[in-house]
């Protein structure tokens, strides 16, 4: 049976850690298929490549990376609660978001980014609007400092670089 969801914590070597802020890179439902899910759409980067992307990015900027997926709602929305809590602390600098389908459809990722004010980047590997009409509303957009789509797995090495910005 395969875990519920994943979770990977990475560090920087930095000198003085207490001083050094978190990015939360959250993946929403089936991006634990990314390199054989619709690779024409998604392309052949594996999760496995999106994180070691992510956690190069972070090491640029002396940012320590938690990176986590899951195909289930409700741990994308505590994921965003312990994030404000440690945006609220000063130890979080933003939150990369790519929450796939739930894009379109969760008024409670909504709920939970407005109720904790989270400082986020709305992520998208395709261009939603370019595909299907469905996909061209995001709940997430309206509370998202800003969003990044169309431009494949290379967006999350870019939102860092915003985050790190910040």
């Amino acid at each position: 049976m395969e875990p519920r969801h994943r979770i990977i914590s990475r560090f920087c070597a930095c000198p003085e850690r207490s001083l050094v802020k978190n990015v939360s890179v959250l993946n929403g439902p089936n991006l634990n298929l990314l390199g054989t899910r619709e690779p024409a759409v998604y392309g052949a980067h594996t999760l496995a490549d999106v994180e070691a992307l992510c956690l190069q990015a972070c090491a640029r900027h002396g940012l320590v990376l938690q990176f986590r997926q899951s195909n289930h709602e409700g741990d994308l929305v505590d994921w965003l609660h312990e994030a404000g809590r440690l945006h609220a602390q000063g130890e979080l600098a933003g939150v990369v978001l790519n929450a796939g389908a739930y894009t379109h459809t969760s008024v409670a990722l909504l709920d939970a980014i407005k109720g904790t004010g989270v400082p986020l980047i709305e992520l998208h590997i395709s261009n939603v609007h370019a595909r299907e009409a469905f996909r061209h509303h995001s709940y997430i957009s309206a509370v998202a400092r800003a969003v990044i789509c169309g431009l494949g797995v290379a967006g999350y090495g870019l939102a860092i670089d915003a985050i790190a910005q910040w």
